[in-house]
């Protein structure tokens, strides 16, 4: 079983990186991951997924 070096980080519509939630190295399989959004404003963030030569970045709406 390959462990990878895998981050997922949260950015703002600016493109600044605002949190890291994951910096590791992990096994391949599910993962939960909680992001305490309380001192972040409502609006569009976007989390990257890094795992590998894997990336993926997708949109989010903060709505509070």
């Amino acid at each position: 079983i390959s462990v990878a070096q895998t981050f997922l980080s949260v950015h703002d519509i600016l493109g600044r990186e605002v949190a890291v939630l994951v910096n590791e190295k992990l096994k391949p399989g599910t993962y939960e991951v909680n992001w305490n959004a309380s001192n972040y404003s409502s609006g569009v963030y976007f989390y990257v997924i890094t795992s590998g030569k894997f990336t993926v970045s997708r949109k989010m709406i903060l709505l509070k």
